[in-house]
């Protein structure tokens, strides 16, 4: 399935590009809709009546509610949140809460037994997106879209469609109707697209193989060995999520859109309140915009300032999935943002912040990792007991192929540190008039591109991590 789905979309992105391109510009929104309606369609047929269903819903909302008087928006408006809410509660974490319930004492009087919900794919981005429009018009924030095949296409935009960015409606409103395909653009989307994909294959995938082995078995784990996986799983992580967004925003330029940047070298963070400005962007701005600010932010003392962090990173962690352990990783940041606005420290350029926040970051992920809650406390436990230091370990092994992406992995996460690093990729990514560096680029990506397919070929192409977000 895995093998049949990279195929289809190997054979989808040019078919759809040239098609994009042939028709003229007032055809291509129609294109581009159609294409992001195959798209969704090959990989959840199932469920893609319901999404049709839910933004037709939420386009009649807004043209009500841009209709009303104060009252009737108001209504109109709480309708919109209850429904997209309540719809995401039911498919994602109906089957969680069930399984609470039957695990209480409840169980005595009651038991439910119901068939497992399928969750819709990419259910926690689309909803997210759809609910933006909404709130948008609702406040002003941006104009009523006449045609509903707009939002359609706002929606269900395929390169963002499934893991994100998370493209708010204001941010985009004015290039549903007008936008300029310029041929340097489309070529640097290119790119940015060859970029990604090799970061997920190159980089996330190799390591991520390294984690899953080491992870196979946790009663092997010594101190070294669970650090080195937690390591890996950290860059894994990165690249595999860092990569699609720049798959995603790389193919939005090829189409004349621009999305939001994702993440800004998240790892030369120097506390937890920068690595998220710097980590999963669209996510923790639109929580700040559409949560945070309207509980009160920091305006209504310190006290709310605190609940307010502590209700947007629970719920931060409950988005990303229905279970404990993502409700404790999202605990577990809001515990050190939380610290960090109560006990501020002065600014300093000390190196020690950088790497003491990573090992905090990493201490997360295990959390983000490890499915089973028991399971986690183990790694955890092995990572930070002394005693496991002299535990020998059979697993761990390093091999060359593993230690060298791990090496090009801290390179590339930390190239921003160095402003001359950061200067020779920003001149490779973006494409000049000039023909010999226009020459240059082109090997260069094509090089890396036939590497790409090489590794996939050989080892296959796994799903990125945040699909099942």
């Amino acid at each position: 399935m895995v093998f049949s789905s990279f195929i289809f979309i190997l054979l989808f992105f040019p078919f759809f590009f040239i098609c994009y391109y042939v028709v003229p510009k007032k055809w291509q929104n129609l294109v581009a809709l159609i294409g992001s309606l195959l798209f969704y369609g090959w990989g959840a047929p199932d469920f893609l009546f319901i999404l049709l269903i839910s933004i037709i819903l939420d386009f009649y909302i807004a043209r009500g509610i841009a209709n009303q008087g104060q009252q009737g928006r108001k209504i109109l408006m709480g309708v919109s949140v209850v429904f997209n809410i309540g719809t995401l509660f039911y498919f994602k974490y109906f089957n969680f809460f069930l399984d609470i319930f039957n695990s209480s004492i409840f169980v005595l009087f009651f038991d439910i037994s119901l068939a497992k919900i399928v969750m819709p794919i990419g259910i926690s981005f689309f909803t997210f997106q759809k609910m933006s429009y909404v709130i948008d018009i609702y406040y002003g924030r941006a104009r009523l879209l006449k045609k509903i095949s707009d939002l359609m296409l706002y929606v269900l935009l395929f390169p963002q469609l499934i893991a994100g960015p998370i493209v708010r409606y204001k941010e985009i409103a004015r290039q549903l109707i007008k936008r300029h395909n310029r041929y340097y653009r489309v070529l640097a989307g290119l790119y940015r697209f060859i970029w990604g994909l090799s970061k997920k294959i190159l980089i996330a995938n190799i390591l991520g193989a390294e984690v899953d082995r080491l992870y196979s078995n946790l009663d092997a784990l010594n101190l070294a060995s669970s650090w080195f996986a937690a390591i890996c799983y950290s860059f894994q992580i990165y690249f595999d999520f860092s990569g699609y967004s720049d798959m995603a925003i790389g193919l939005g330029w090829m189409m004349g859109f621009k999305f939001p940047e994702n993440f800004n070298n998240p790892y030369v963070s120097r506390s937890i309140t920068e690595f998220w400005r710097r980590w999963h962007i669209t996510l923790s701005n639109w929580m700040r915009d559409y949560l945070y600010i309207p509980l009160g932010g920091n305006q209504r003392g310190r006290g709310r300032m605190v609940f307010n962090l502590w209700i947007v990173f629970l719920l931060s962690g409950l988005w990303h999935g229905a279970s404990w352990n993502f409700i404790i990783w999202g605990a577990f940041h809001g515990f050190f943002l939380v610290f960090e606005k109560l006990i501020p420290r002065k600014k300093s350029r000390n190196f020690l912040w950088m790497p003491l926040t990573f090992v905090i970051v990493t201490t997360g992920w295990v959390f983000f990792r490890i499915e089973s809650l028991s399971d986690a406390v183990l790694v955890l436990k092995t990572m930070y007991t002394i005693q496991y230091a002299i535990k020998p370990c059979t697993a761990f092994a390093t091999r060359p192929e593993i230690i060298t992406t791990l090496a090009m992995a801290l390179i590339l996460s930390f190239a921003a540190y160095s402003n001359k690093i950061a200067s020779i990729m920003t001149k490779i990514m973006l494409p000049r008039r000039k023909k010999t560096q226009l020459a240059f680029q082109a090997i260069l990506f094509l090089t890396l591109l036939l590497i790409t397919l090489g590794e996939i070929a050989a080892s296959g192409f796994n799903p990125f991590i945040y699909f099942r977000f």
